[in-house]
């Protein structure tokens, strides 16, 4: 449908707890299509969430395939995920994490290793998938949007774990 702007922090629409998604309808579609052309467009994003174009419904699309990491593992390719939870985490890494709404900056975050993530897919239909490596951790990344959560609120220390991009 659209590329939409991506809010920046500190706009209060990122700090904002989305409303679950109960009517399907033709707002839903357009909603998914704009979250997947602005991922799109900007070129290097591997994940975008409904808050971050300005939309406060429970709704996030994630797709690492096209990026260096990954094309190193097995991943789902395009996900659209409408009310997403995850409902089992397993294991505990730290990643270096940037944002398209945090554009200056990166930090270290502790993620989990895997998750299983259960969610509505584009047609409606009820999914459950397991997730590992960088695509695990952009969808947590994506989800905590969701909560009204940036990776600069996971950042242990913002002394030493938070960085300004070059």
């Amino acid at each position: 449908m659209a590329v939409r702007e991506v809010l920046l922090y500190p706009h209060p629409l990122l700090k904002a707890v989305c409303t679950p998604i109960l009517d399907w309808d033709v707002t839903v579609e357009e909603l998914l299509q704009d979250l997947v052309d602005t991922m799109v467009a900007a070129g290097h994003s591997v994940g975008v969430a409904a808050p971050q174009i300005g939309d406060t419904r429970r709704a996030v699309v994630v797709d690492v395939s096209p990026s260096k990491l990954g094309k190193k593992q097995m991943n789902h390719g395009l996900l659209q995920m409408v009310n997403p939870k995850i409902i089992a985490k397993e294991g505990s890494t730290q990643v270096r994490e940037g944002c398209m709404s945090v554009p200056d900056y990166t930090g270290n975050v502790q993620r989990a290793e895997k998750v299983v993530v259960q969610f509505l897919d584009a047609d409606g239909r009820q999914q459950v998938i397991r997730a590992e490596g960088f695509e695990a951790i952009a969808i947590q990344h994506e989800l905590d949007h969701l909560d009204g959560y940036l990776f600069l609120d996971r950042v242990s220390s913002l002394k030493t774990d938070l960085f300004r991009r070059k």
